[in-house]
């Protein structure tokens, strides 16, 4: 191994130490990783530059600028009234459909904040109906978390995955082509948590919430207490009809190949801010950098594995252990191991690390890298079975006071169906 190829193993090494370690914030453990890589001259100050302006980095930032535009508007708090109300008139039914209602939005909104503005209003219904919470806790992050692989800007996995693809060779994917997959895996996975979840965590029901101490940790980001970001905001129609309009109107540029969701979804967010629907100061607020900044610290890691050609490396040692194998044997590996390594790291994480190895793996075996990018998407978000493999895990857990095994008991299984599922999926809709 070259110097450059040692010293990046040691900072991949220490960054993942460090993650599950989690006693720093994992924006600033990427960024020390990213500071070390370029100190050392592992990493040019240009390829630093470039990742953090990368068009996922940018994508999500205005997206972030424009459902705070919605929430300030009082659409969002409109939208929870109106569930509430359903839910009084329909009972347990209703909160079902309120789950289904906020799996739709996170197919083009970032779950976490949604997880936070939903998890009291779903908390508080259920108590009034006189239902246990943790019925429908757990299921709304594990829905939000499904229903975020169903469009490339669902997750920001799906984002990191296309960026680390890009990088590596690979065309852009487009806004719903990755629909076709993530639609099958959120439609099995939401029958499976309406009709097993409750059972699974049997007695757990009845036992009384004991929320953790502590504020809430999203990717070791300390955001307080999720009453506090479930204030009212009063309606503002203008505002909101023009908020709405921009969102759809990115949306639909980016799908119709106007122009790239990064592109579409930056013009809106500035548009937003000369129309006065949101000031400036109210978009930096808006802009999550805990999350953006962790990005861009692992994008920098994953250009010194390409760089340094440690990427290559890994894959070989893959390539070798999968000699003989066709490709859909393959493909299921690679789909198992990036599910595993999601529940021990962070998304983020497995986002850089397996994109250049999906890719040189089709390769070696001769076929589209489409398929292996695609398994990856699906399976980087597949952290069903801890509390902590991805956020809003985090944020149900905290408000709820599940135990660990809760999450084993009902997301293990989960692991599996949505495993298999995506596999099927991705094998009729992604030939080889």
């Amino acid at each position: 191994m070259s110097a450059d190829q040692i010293l990046t193993l040691a900072v991949l090494v220490a960054v993942v130490v460090a993650l599950i370690w989690d006693r720093v914030r994992s924006d600033v453990v990427a960024l020390s990783g990213a500071a070390l890589l370029l100190v050392t001259g592992v990493v040019r100050p240009v390829e630093v530059q470039g990742a953090f302006a990368s068009p996922a980095i940018i994508a999500l930032a205005s997206l972030f600028v424009i459902a705070y535009a919605l929430e300030l508007s009082g659409l969002l708090d409109q939208a929870i009234i109106a569930a509430v109300v359903m839910c009084k008139r329909l009972g347990a039914a209703g909160l079902w459909l309120m789950l289904g209602a906020i799996g739709c939005l996170s197919c083009f909104l970032n779950s976490t904040p949604i997880v936070v503005l939903g998890a009291p209003v779903v908390r508080d219904v259920a108590t009034a109906l006189r239902l246990p919470p943790k019925r429908y806790l757990m299921p709304l992050s594990y829905i939000t978390v499904l229903t975020g692989c169903c469009t490339l800007i669902g997750t920001s996995t799906n984002l990191l995955v296309d960026d680390m693809a890009r990088i590596a060779g690979q065309p852009r994917f487009g806004i719903f082509e990755i629909t076709p997959v993530g639609v099958p895996i959120a439609l099995v996975g939401g029958l499976y948590l309406f009709l097993f979840s409750g059972k699974l965590m049997g007695k757990g029901l009845t036992e009384p919430a004991e929320p953790h101490e502590g504020h809430i940790q999203v990717d070791s980001a300390q955001v307080g207490d999720a009453e506090l970001f479930a204030q009212q905001r009063p309606f503002q129609p203008r505002h909101a009809a023009i908020a709405a309009a921009v969102f759809i109107g990115a949306i639909a540029a980016a799908a119709l190949n106007f122009a790239p969701i990064a592109a579409t979804a930056f013009a809106g967010a500035v548009l937003l801010i000369l129309l006065r629907v949101i000031t400036p100061d109210q978009a930096y607020g808006g802009l999550r950098p805990q999350i953006l900044i962790l990005i861009a610290g692992m994008v920098v890691i994953g250009i010194a594995m390409e760089e340094s050609r440690l990427a290559g490396l890994a894959t070989q040692a893959l390539i070798g252990s999968l000699d003989g194998v066709g490709p859909l044997i393959a493909l299921i590996v690679l789909y198992l191991v990036t599910m595993v390594l999601t529940e021990l790291l962070s998304n983020a994480t497995v986002a850089v690390l397996m994109p250049p190895i999906a890719v040189a793996l089709a390769e070696s075996l001769g076929v589209s890298a489409r398929p292996f990018l695609v398994g990856v998407m699906m399976a980087g978000s597949a952290a069903f079975a801890t509390p902590f493999g991805y956020q809003t895990n985090v944020i149900v857990y905290q408000m709820a006071g599940y135990r660990y095994m809760d999450f084993v008991r009902v997301g293990l299984p989960l692991n599996l169906i949505t495993f298999v599922v995506a596999i099927a999926a991705i094998h009729v809709f992604f030939p080889f």
